[in-house]
Formats: structure tokens, sequence, C-alpha cells
């Protein structure tokens, strides 16, 4: 039976456990730059034990980005302070992941402690980009309805990102197309109602997730494990749902994605969810049995015996943590209670 603390091999990589940070966004950028901040913050989880650490979502246009704050990819100037982060992660012996992400209509909004709210021209913001010109509610910005043209460079802006991930040593990515974001405002009938190659059936819904999938693998090469993140559903009859999910993994694995992170909701501004313990876990178990592809499972997962129970039903082959990690960047070593996992530096701590 596989166990939390076994490592996984997926392509090249070999991740040492199965305790993986999600990405987390925090709002502390300056035009898209990695800093201090973020060093020690995504450091801490990777001296702390876990597996796999994510950077939060990396947007792969200016105006891709959920908030002026938001970490990006857009540039070569954004090399080299994540260089420093993937390096020092490493150096932990974790894997160092990122999340590529364009927010689409959900862009040019404040940071979520200052309310959320959208952010203007006047104040710095921009006009949001989606599929379709329908606002994600009342109180959002109406997004423009982008062009072929303008599809067809963010294909190439995902591709260019890749690219530069490699080279600042991300050896895991994934692309962002859940939580009411770009793609996924492409892949449900709620945000998407184009009458060209890319709205309007299921298959034409789901071709920028494929062609942007496809793009990706070819340009990072056969050997960096390629990810991408669903909301397996919208919890609305007429939304997207966890068949069009299985649906749409089984064609991203002919695509050369090689896990699918299982989150839901996002994308339709009145869902109702019921929040509990593992409340998504089966939204995981169900993508990896009926398209038979690895899946991480997210969502309220705090204890180490619900990881493992979820591992020993076959729910899951990861889990994906991300405020059980903000309140405890050492859950990981705590969890394995190994004391030759620990930094030789904290070991003296060990009774």
């Amino acid at each position: 039976m596989v166990k939390l603390f076994d490592p996984i091999n997926i392509r090249s990589e070999l991740i040492k456990n199965r305790a993986w940070v999600s990405p987390m966004c925090t709002y502390s950028s300056d035009e898209g730059k990695a800093n201090d901040w973020h060093l020690v913050h995504l450091g801490s989880r990777a001296m702390g034990g876990a597996g796999l650490v994510m950077v939060e979502a990396s947007a792969v246009t200016a105006e891709g980005r959920i908030s002026p704050w938001d970490m990006g990819i857009w540039g070569d100037e954004h090399i080299a302070p994540l260089k420093k982060i993937t390096e020092f992660i490493k150096s932990c012996g974790a894997t160092p992941a990122i999340q590529l992400a364009h927010a689409g209509r959900k862009a040019s909004t404040d940071r979520p402690w200052l309310g959320g709210k959208s952010v203007g021209l006047d104040n710095g913001g921009w006009n949001p980009k989606a599929p379709s010109s329908i606002q994600f509610n009342k109180d959002s910005l109406l997004p423009d309805e982008l062009s072929v043209n303008e599809i067809k460079n963010v294909i190439s802006s995902f591709v260019d990102a890749a690219k530069r991930s490699v080279e600042a040593g991300f050896r895991a990515i994934e692309l962002h197309f859940a939580h009411g974001y770009l793609v996924h405002q492409f892949l449900s009938p709620l945000s998407n109602i184009r009458e060209d190659d890319y709205g309007g059936s299921f298959d034409s819904r789901i071709l920028l997730a494929l062609e942007i999938a496809s793009s990706v693998r070819k340009a990072v090469g056969d050997e960096i494990p390629l990810f991408a993140r669903l909301s397996v559903t919208e919890y609305f009859t007429e939304g997207w749902n966890v068949q069009d999910s299985i649906n749409l993994s089984i064609e991203l694995k002919k695509c050369g994605i090689d896990l699918i992170d299982c989150s839901s909701g996002g994308n339709y501004s009145d869902q109702k969810i019921e929040l509990k313990p593992g409340y998504q876990v089966h939204l995981s178990e169900s993508v990896r049995k009926e398209a038979e592809i690895l899946t991480g499972a997210v969502g309220l997962i705090t204890e180490s015996f619900q990881a493992q129970d979820i591992l020993d039903n076959n729910q899951a082959d990861v889990i994906f943590m991300a405020r059980e990690y903000l309140r405890n960047p050492y859950w990981a070593l705590n969890a394995e209670k190994n004391k030759s996992s620990w930094p030789l530096q904290y070991q003296r701590s060990i009774d």
C-alpha cells in the first residue's frame, strides 16, 4: 500500500513524498517579480519536509494577473529571482513547481484583504479579457471578448512562460485551468457563448485547454512533469460538471498531461459548497478511476491520518495542502516523525 511519505516518480522527476504544497496567491509581487518574501515563504515549506512546493499562480501576461500584485512570468526579467527560489527548494530535497495562469475576466482586482473589488484604469488596473463579454458578477468589470488572434497569443504566452519556468529551474509545471480563470471560462457554457471554433460544443470549448497543454508539452520536452488543475464541478446543474472533467482529463492525458489537480468551483458566482474535511476528495477519486490518470486531492485536508486514508482508498496519488501549510510550514516533518528527515541544524530540537 502506498504511504504518504513514499516517493513518486513522474517522468524524470523523483519526488520524495506525496505531501505537496498547493499554489497559494500571496499578492506580494512588484511588477510580477518574486522577492525575499517568496523565498522565505516557499523555502520554509521546502525546509519543512514537503515533497513538492508549488509557486503561486504566475501570470503568463501582465493583463492575466488576478491583481496588480500577482506573481508573473511573462518576461525574462522574472527568471533570476525565481531561480534563487528553485535552487533553495532543491537544496532542501524538494521539487520546485510553478502554476502558470491567466485570470481572464477575473483579472484586475484588489488584494483580498482590501476587499478584492475590481481595480479600474484610473487606479492602475486594466480591461480584462474573456472568451465572451460576460461579467463574473454584477460588481465585476465587463470583459472584452478575445479575438481568435488574441487566443493564439494566449497559447504562445503559456508556451513562453513554460520555457522560462524550465530556465528558472522548475522541475514540474501546472497549468491553471480551474477556479473561474481564463481557461476554465472557455470550458464552461456559463462563461463561453462564442460561435467560432472555441465555443459552442464541448469539443470546441475544450479546444483552448488542449492546445495549451499540447503546445507546452512540446515546448518543455518529455522529461518535465506537467499537471493541470481543474474545477471538476461548478456546483450548478447547467455548468461544467464531473463527467465533463473526466472527458477532458482523458484528452489532456493524450496531450501529455501527467496529473490532474482536482479542485472545484470559482466560475459561478452563486455557487453553494458544503465545506467539510476532504470535501473535494470524491472528485479526485472519480477522475482517477474514470480517466485512468494520476490525481491530486485538495481541500480541507489537515491531518496525516486523513491524507493516508485518501491514499489507502485509492482516491488520489498525491495530497495537496494549502492553508494547513500556512499554519504549519513543518507539517510534513511533524507528520513523518523521522528525525533523519529534519535539517541537521534543527535535529537537536527533537527528543
